[in-house]
């Protein structure tokens, strides 16, 4: 693989609003001020703290410095929370959460048992249910990471990350970076996403698969990178 001098406008189909309905995420706004969404990660504190206190008392609940929690969610007593972070309406934290901070959790979502969340935007009704690991990520609308599934977030050399599509590696400039998720992505059990994997919308992910690089919208990922189009015709 050869690093190139690239510009957004040749990859589009990585572009924040491809990827993802970003007005489905209070961070939608700062989507239009990077050229890359993953240069959103090193901003997220930034942006929960511009965010925080300008949310409408009624709605939320300030219940410590750098949270922010909506009334109508529901968290439960042995999730463990640190800020800074905010949780949107009528979503749920579930029994032993653990968020270590800088998350923006949108409407509607779930972040469920065991499941550690930090440095990443979920979008609007994020489900990550059950034992995942989420980190240095943005989870776009209705995405969902089935049980045991995870986000890799650094190399094992700790070298900085590059998006990989097709034969051409994109520098992120960045050491922490787990991975992008379009909308209605849906990610099977016990699945890695390793670090700078980007997964386009609607596209689902083959339990035990280990992804790596861009897999294209509206595709099914099964094992070792066989990559088809959904509804096309089943292939060994």
């Amino acid at each position: 693989m050869t690093e190139i001098q690239y510009t957004p406008e040749r990859f589009p189909q990585i572009a924040a609003d491809k990827l993802m309905t970003v007005s489905h995420s209070l961070a939608g706004p700062w989507f239009s001020q990077v050229d890359w969404p993953w240069l959103i990660l090193p901003l997220i504190k930034e942006i929960i703290l511009q965010i925080g206190p300008t949310l409408p008392k009624d709605e939320y609940e300030q219940i410590e410095d750098q949270i922010w929690i909506a009334r109508d969610a529901r968290v439960a007593s042995s999730a463990s929370l640190a800020g800074p972070l905010i949780i949107g309406h009528e979503t749920e934290i579930r029994h032993c959460a653990f968020i270590r901070g800088s998350a923006l959790v949108g409407d509607g979502a779930v972040v469920g048992n065991s499941t550690e969340l930090k440095n990443s935007i979920l979008f609007d009704r994020v489900q990550v249910p059950h034992y995942n690991y989420v980190g240095d990520s943005i989870l776009g609308y209705r995405a969902h990471m089935g049980a045991g599934s995870i986000t890799s977030n650094v190399k094992g050399d700790h070298s900085n990350i590059s998006v990989r599509i097709n034969d051409v590696r994109i520098p992120t400039g960045l050491r922490k970076f787990g991975a992008l998720l379009g909308d209605q992505a849906e990610v099977g059990c016990n699945s890695v996403l390793n670090p700078g994997s980007i997964l386009g919308a609607r596209c689902q992910i083959y339990p035990l698969s280990m992804v790596r690089g861009y897999v294209p919208e509206d595709t099914i990922y099964k094992q070792n990178n066989n990559i088809v189009l959904k509804n096309s015709p089943l292939t060994e």
